[in-house]
């Protein structure tokens, strides 16, 4: 069930919200942006109104503030998280559109930025990311997608202007599913 949702935005923030009404859109708009990389070691999670001030963001802070323009536009906030045997995980938002999945990212690497709809399940979606995500330490165990919105519930993920820790943990905590790639295809 489709949870109702009563954003107050600023004036800036509606008109940024009305112009990006589009998932290509979106992804421009965070291509455009720098990354955050978290300057002088102060760790962040900002929320959509923290990106908007900032005017930067990284993977999970893109995915937020995907998840609220999109949102806006009757798209449910659903976000990938996906786990790594070297703990750096990454998260996307997902959506769908004429039956197929396609993603919003945002990240140091490109490979790892969003892909078009053209995925028949989150599972194949998911799996396009795995070959850009190997490095020497780096290796895709496990996905999860969620509908924010509802596993938030009244936490204020969306206009807070403070760091929204809460998400990450909740993210981190939450069940995934194992994806298994060959020790093989890593290796090469």
């Amino acid at each position: 069930m489709p949870i109702k949702v009563r954003l107050k935005p600023d004036t800036t923030e509606k008109k940024l919200i009305a112009r990006l009404n589009t998932p290509a859109r979106v992804q421009r708009h965070l291509n455009d942006l720098p990354y955050n990389t978290e300057p002088h070691g102060r760790a962040t999670l900002r929320s959509f109104r923290g990106v908007v001030r900032a005017g930067c963001a990284h993977c999970l802070e893109a995915a937020l503030f995907a998840a609220v323009v999109l949102e806006s536009h009757g798209y449910p906030a659903l976000l990938l998280s996906f786990e790594s045997i070297d703990e750096l995980d990454h998260v996307i938002f997902v959506y769908r559109q004429k039956g197929r999945w396609g993603s919003i990212a945002r990240s140091r690497d490109p490979g790892l930025h969003g892909r078009k709809p053209v995925f028949a399940t989150p599972q194949a979606l998911a799996r396009s990311y795995m070959d850009p995500y190997i490095d020497f330490t780096g290796r895709v165990t496990g996905y999860v997608v969620v509908n924010i919105a509802e596993l938030m519930g009244n936490y204020d993920w969306r206009l807070a202007d403070t760091n929204v820790w809460k998400v990450e943990r909740v993210l981190l905590d939450h069940p995934h599913r194992p994806i298994r790639s060959s020790d093989r295809r890593v290796d090469q």
